[in-house]
């Protein structure tokens, strides 16, 4: 369906998967995980970003994001979590984009303002390296979703995204806010999450 008509709710979900797979390239850049040359510069809301041109990279970050479009638009995600691991894959740092969407809202999207909105986010994560952890070389790293309540099982979408078998940490995690936005039809936080100093060293799954 074109863009321009689609359901309020639609038009937001779809500038925000477009937002989010930049956001999680640049996530990706930052921590320094891949070498440079599987990015690229590239301006995108007027900022410029590093965007994932390695084939394998470029195709999961671009299905996984895209792949909530539905559950978006429907209110369904709560968070959209970019998580990196140790080699035991307990999660050393997550940045976490907590959304809502106004499901109720019925008036034409301004794009241009929900645009101006979530670049300030990419302006923020070009600056964020020092309020990050140093990460092993032997870690890993992935996307995972968030939802308030599950698709039902005839969801053909829904049947898409399988369980996360990620292990949690025992104490309330140490939260470093980085930028929200709180305007009609959305709002979004992005915020740090890192392992309490009294963390457990063996959490449980």
């Amino acid at each position: 369906m074109d863009r321009k008509n689609r359901t309020p709710q639609g038009q937001i979900a779809q500038v925000v998967v477009e937002f989010l797979e930049v956001a999680v390239s640049c996530i990706v850049f930052l921590k320094g995980f891949y070498p440079p040359r599987a990015f690229e510069r590239r301006r995108y809301m007027n900022v410029v970003v590093q965007k994932a041109v390695h084939p394998e990279l470029a195709s999961y970050v671009h299905s996984t994001t895209t792949g909530l479009f539905p559950f978006i638009q429907k209110g369904l995600v709560e968070r959209v979590v970019v998580i990196f691991y140790d080699k035991e894959h307990v999660p050393i740092e997550k940045f976490v984009f907590k959304l809502a969407v106004n499901q109720s809202y019925g008036s034409k999207l301004e794009e241009a303002d929900l645009e101006f909105a979530l670049r300030a986010f990419l302006i923020k994560l070009t600056v964020a390296e020092p309020v990050t952890k140093s990460l092993p070389s032997d870690g890993s790293w992935e996307i995972t979703a968030y939802f308030r309540s599950l698709p039902g099982d005839d969801d053909r979408e829904g049947q898409l995204w399988i369980p996360t078998d990620t292990k949690l940490w025992m104490q309330p995690p140490q939260i470093t806010p980085i930028k929200s936005v709180s305007c009609d039809p959305l709002k979004m936080q992005l915020y740090l999450e890192h392992p309490s100093p009294t963390e457990p060293k063996n959490p449980t799954a």
